[in-house]
């Protein structure tokens, strides 16, 4: 009889190549839109950004003799770069953020899964500070825009607003700066809610190529929840989360007082859904046990919410979820799973 000394011993079918296709597969949808809105320039930038991460991972692979461009980890952390970029981008940006991302956030902690953050978010944050101007300069969707180049985000529209002392609902606030559709009156006019809503749900509005339709994100998660490929807590909680306290305390920054803040334009609006589903979700950076997912998602929720409403930035999500990242390993010290056939010392002693 042979004895198993060693875990897991337990193996599942699921290869790390085949998780990656998912996530490639779930995350095609929103980048094509991105294409079609933006032009062939935002296909261009997805392109640069894949092939740069891609390169860097073979020339390390070469340097370490690990040849890993068949687990498609490189070509995920190129496409959710590509995704975090404004359409007009220059397209040095990419390349250096998939580099960073892939040699400095990946590679220097010893590669495909000992990195302590998301490499595409790293990478995204790292360009973003520092080419602030170029990460900042958004394009309307073709049949929208007049002025490509100049548009303004739903969210910087409404932290300019704010910061100029304006006061009233976002869609008082973002009607002198973006224009709605008229699918989007129609039907912000039948279900009574904010045109600007119905915009970045459907993709009608400004902002980085893969995220602004939360409509086809939510497709893309619902599919990596499907497959197994990621579990509903963190999405979920991180988006309930942060829509609960959207609801509660975002009116306060806009003089409206508790309970009179917007849920739908700022969950829709910017990287949320994109982060949520596609980044939050990293199984290298994220707790290992469920109640250590539900805190993880808390705290992404209530610091995007903290840095978008009271912070200088008028986004915050890759920043919250990089802070979880970090706080990550002190909450699996602290967050364990009870070993099977455990029974407590003074459980032991009643029974005796």
């Amino acid at each position: 009889m042979k004895t198993v000394r060693t875990s897991p011993h337990i193996h599942g079918a699921l290869r790390t190549d085949k998780a990656m296709l998912f996530v490639i597969i779930a995350l095609l949808p929103s980048a094509l839109w991105g294409v079609w809105a933006f032009g062939l320039r935002a296909l261009l930038v997805l392109l640069v950004s894949v092939a740069s991460a891609l390169l860097a991972e073979y020339l390390l692979g070469l340097v370490s003799k690990e040849f890993t461009l068949k687990d498609f980890s490189a070509a995920v952390t190129g496409l959710l770069v590509g995704m975090n970029m404004p359409p007009s981008v220059p397209l040095y940006i990419p390349v250096i953020a998939s580099v960073f991302a892939i040699a400095v956030v990946k590679w220097t902690f010893g590669g495909l899964g000992c990195n302590w953050m998301n490499p595409a978010l790293a990478g995204r944050v790292f360009v973003f500070f520092s080419f602030t101007s170029e990460m900042s300069a958004f394009s309307l969707p073709r049949w929208m825009a007049l002025d490509a180049l100049s548009s303004a985000t739903p969210l910087s529209a409404m932290k300019t607003a704010v910061t100029a002392g304006a006061a009233g609902r976002s869609t008082e606030l973002l009607s002198a700066t973006i224009p709605s559709t008229d699918l989007a009156l129609s039907i912000a006019d039948k279900l009574g809610i904010s045109p600007y809503a119905v915009d970045a749900f459907l993709g009608n509005v400004g902002g980085c190529i893969g995220e602004v339709s939360a409509l086809l994100l939510l497709v893309g998660g619902i599919f990596l929840i499907a497959t197994g490929i990621i579990t509903w807590r963190i999405p979920v909680v991180y988006i309930l989360s942060f829509a609960v306290l959207s609801w509660v305390f975002g009116g306060l920054p806009y003089g409206l007082g508790a309970f009179h803040g917007e849920i739908l334009v700022p969950v829709f609006s910017g990287g949320l859904m994109l982060g949520a589903f596609f980044m939050a979700t990293d199984w290298v950076t994220t707790p290992t046990t469920p109640k250590g997912e539900i805190i993880f998602a808390l705290g992404c929720g209530f610091f995007t919410f903290l840095i978008r409403y009271f912070g200088s930035l008028p986004e915050g999500v890759s920043l919250a979820i990089i802070m979880m990242n970090i706080i990550t390993p002190t909450i699996d010290r602290f967050v364990k799973v009870k070993p099977f056939g455990y029974v407590k010392k003074k459980e032991k002693e009643v029974k005796a």
